[in-house]
């Protein structure tokens, strides 16, 4: 009885796999990994592309430009066709054999190292043959120590001629040694185009001017990397024979792509820093400060034209929204104000005048001290004259009160 983890066991052993070729590379994780990365953060700014309010033809622009010569730089740095070579051959498949193989060759020279790619035809009993060879160069002696490896492992025989082409380093058959200086020069180029890419986008997030200057500078260099690598060539160029099939070199996409990033880049920081010197500040920037200033963009273009302090000497109305500082300011000062108009008040409360006794007579008397003339007293805090219902006076009496006269003098305390 067989168990869940039985399968492709023999007598309880660890699973066999009867089938021992390699697989075959289906695609380069380099390329297909800087793809993912810069594909994803184009689809992130599309996604709140449709958010901006304002400006989104240049940051349309600005960020698409951007992210295309990042992508190319780095793609092109690890990339593998910069000079190529694709044909059909019918060769042997190992040395002293009488035995032909019908495949595809293609040979794809990157700047450190070269791809030889052999992909047999199904038209006979060779659909096992599917090889992709990758030899580096990083050194002067890296190319021979992978070619005697390659010769060890057994490879076809295709490939071992493609590779000893460019092993060779006598004679006037130096080509894989100018293949390395082409390859040594274009990659200094990319990576001084790369720190002036970076630089180029912090220049355009801060200063638009300097930005523009910068992506004139990247694209420069770019259309330099391409020069450089057509200069440093071998000559005569390399023709490779296999069994009287000649494979003859042509550039790539990589090369190809590189001269059209360069040239996008130089053309649109010429049209910027054109633009710039013609009518100053037309770019704004994501932070929207002008440079050489350190106000708001809008604000400064508002205050300029006077709008901003116009309306707010025209409009005085109570409606008007006043900023938050400003109210704070009122209620300090009303609280100071109110401060001191209670501190007034107790003042002028606790003041009493007293009168001395008027010399005319009044109708009534106190029933409780006749003889004592009564004396007035008046507080500043209740000068108000009230007319009771209870007033002992009437109309009758009214008559008989008379006109005091000049007061003698007047003591306050």
């Amino acid at each position: 009885m067989k168990g869940w983890f039985d399968a492709f066991r023999n007598d309880g052993g660890p699973t066999l796999y009867n089938f021992n070729n390699r697989t075959s590379v289906t695609g380069d994780v380099t390329f297909i990994t800087f793809l993912a990365i810069f594909s994803t953060l184009y689809v992130a700014f599309l996604i709140i592309y449709f958010g901006i309010r304002k400006e989104r033809c240049s940051t349309f622009c600005a960020v698409t430009l951007s992210l295309f010569i990042g992508a190319t730089i780095l793609i092109t740095l690890y990339g593998s066709a910069w000079h190529i070579s694709k044909s059909q051959i019918v060769s042997t498949y190992q040395a002293f054999s009488q035995e032909k193989v019908t495949a595809d060759i293609g040979v794809y020279v990157g700047l450190n190292h070269v791809n030889i790619t052999l992909q047999a035809n199904s038209s006979k009993n060779w659909s096992d043959i599917d090889f992709n060879e990758k030899f580096l160069w990083v050194d002067a002696q890296h190319m021979q120590t992978s070619f005697k490896e390659a010769i060890i492992k057994g490879l076809p025989f295709p490939i071992l001629t493609v590779a000893e082409y460019f092993t060779t380093g006598q004679e006037g058959l130096a080509w894989g040694r100018q293949y390395r200086s082409a390859g040594y020069f274009a990659i200094i180029m990319l990576w001084t185009s790369f720190v002036t890419w970076v630089l180029m986008n912090l220049m355009l997030i801060v200063v638009p001017r300097y930005g523009a200057l910068l992506m004139t500078l990247c694209g420069f260099l770019l259309l330099s990397t391409v020069c450089g690598y057509f200069g440093m060539l071998p000559e005569p160029p390399l023709v490779v024979y296999i069994d009287g099939t000649k494979l003859n070199f042509s550039f790539g996409w990589c090369y190809w792509l590189v001269l059209i990033a360069g040239g996008v880049c130089l053309l649109a920081g010429v049209i910027i820093t054109t633009v710039e010197i013609i009518n100053p500040h037309s770019f704004s920037t994501i932070l929207e400060v002008d440079y050489d200033t350190p106000f708001d963009r809008h604000i400064i273009i508002e205050d300029s034209r006077g709008k901003r302090f116009e309306k707010k000497k025209i409009d005085t109305s109570l409606e008007t929204p006043n900023s938050i500082g400003r109210i704070l300011r009122r209620l300090s000062y009303k609280n100071r104000d109110d401060g001191n108009e209670n501190k007034g008040n107790l003042s002028k409360a606790n003041q009493e005048f007293r009168l001395e006794p008027s010399p005319w007579k009044y109708p009534y008397k106190n029933k409780e001290s006749p003889n004592v003339s009564p004396s007035i007293s008046i507080i500043s805090s209740t000068m108000s004259i009230s007319a009771s219902r209870e007033s002992p006076f009437s109309k009758d009496n009214i008559s008989c009160v008379h006109r005091p006269r000049k007061f003698d003098s007047v003591s306050m305390w």
